[in-house]
């Protein structure tokens, strides 16, 4: 048992690193930049707030699961920002990354793979659910930054519209509440208008 203790403390430590991942993101009002890790705690719970509070017919357990994984890929691959001109390769250094850590010796997930492909891919209304609250918190931190992020990388409206569009087919009430809290970060200079 010894050894498979070890094993799993590595493991642990492996995780552990998700920490170190630096996101492009200020929180608490532009102190500092979010890790991987903490956003990834974040989502879980919003994640979990929200769907409660539509009322959604949904697996909680998979929810969290997924909110759980799905930026453990970063842990080798690093984060990509959202309105990067090329993000094309992220998620296949993040699935190599995946099975790094599949295969760890200290590893007792056997689905983790497919787990965060699910997250990657899946079509659900938990994996839906995931991929809109994972647009709205950065969201929500650039406007309660008033756009640092937005403005330090000259992040455009057209950009922020784009990236979010998905939103309204599944989720239109936040769609819309995104829509106008946009336009009044335009009106305060947060972003560009173009």
């Amino acid at each position: 048992m010894s050894n498979q203790l070890t094993a799993i403390t590595e493991y642990f430590l492996e995780l552990d690193a998700l920490k170190l991942v630096n996101r492009r993101t200020y929180i608490d009002g532009g102190v500092r930049l979010e890790n991987s890790a903490e956003h990834s705690w974040h989502l879980a719970m919003a994640c979990w707030s929200i769907s409660r509070s539509f009322d959604l017919d949904i697996s909680e357990e998979k929810l969290l699961k997924l909110a759980l994984i799905h930026d453990l890929g970063e842990i080798d691959a690093g984060d990509t920002f959202l309105y990067a001109a090329d993000r094309s390769s992220a998620h296949t250094a993040e699935r190599e990354g995946i099975k790094r850590l599949k295969s760890h010796p200290g590893n007792a997930i056997s689905d983790l793979s497919e787990l965060w492909e699910e997250q990657e891919t899946g079509h659900s209304l938990e994996t839906k659910l995931l991929k809109v609250v994972d647009r709205l918190l950065p969201f929500l931190h650039n406007i309660n930054s008033e756009g640092k992020t937005w403005r330090e990388l000259g992040v455009k409206k057209s950009q922020v519209v784009n990236a979010h569009a998905f939103i309204a087919d599944d989720f239109p009430e936040i769609h819309l509440w995104m829509t106008d809290t946009l336009n009044l970060a335009v009106k305060a200079g947060w972003l560009d208008d173009c």
